[in-house]
């Protein structure tokens, strides 16, 4: 009989429902699958966010890994945690090239046809996380937002988007630059299906 590659949506979807499941089902915590990064540049398969901002990248058997070396930089830079879920297909190439603090899950398909994780490793802190990456996620009048809310004239708020972006990572901590991209994302009414 002929083994079923895994796919990319058959992963997510049992990421979803097996590992993310807790996460889920804490309030103040916000899942988002395909969540662009740098204006959408990028994105990753599906990103948590609560505390931090801890994206998934998903490598299914159908997958493959030309764009590994963009996804890692983007991701870098943007991204507190970073975890790869990996066909054993792919996972010792992954293994290869990400950084030490990414997380490695390895996802295969059961003897009943559904897909298995298992840590192979944890994802810990970024810690070449680009804070003025981060504030990428925010839209132009969510940053002009908190930077009212910091003191700042109209005026300083008439600057391009990247400048803006510039003096809220002055004013705010990577903790608090992520309470704000989270509660901004929570509150969006015409984002995605929300």
């Amino acid at each position: 009989m002929k083994k079923i590659e895994t796919s990319d949506l058959e992963i997510r979807k049992a990421l979803h429902a097996k590992y993310l499941r807790r996460a889920n089902s804490r309030s103040n915590t916000l899942i988002i699958d395909e969540l662009g990064l740098v204006h959408a540049k990028s994105r990753i398969d599906i990103a948590v966010i609560n505390g931090h901002i801890h994206g998934y990248e998903i490598k299914s058997e159908k997958d493959n890994l030309d764009r590994l070396d963009i996804q890692i930089s983007t991701y870098t830079k943007s991204l507190q945690k970073i975890t790869f879920v990996a066909s054993k297909k792919h996972l010792e190439d992954i293994v290869s090239v990400v950084p030490e603090w990414c997380g490695l899950i390895l996802a295969e398909r059961g003897i009943r046809g559904g897909i298995n994780f298992s840590v192979v490793r944890t994802a810990t802190i970024n810690p070449l996380v680009d804070p003025f990456m981060m504030a990428h996620l925010l839209w132009r009048d969510e940053v002009v937002d908190l930077l009212k809310q910091a003191g700042y004239s109209a005026k300083d708020l008439r600057q391009p988007r990247k400048q803006l972006y510039e003096i809220l990572c002055r004013v705010m901590t990577p903790k608090e630059l992520t309470a704000s991209i989270r509660s901004f994302m929570v509150q969006r009414r015409t984002w995605r299906d929300r």
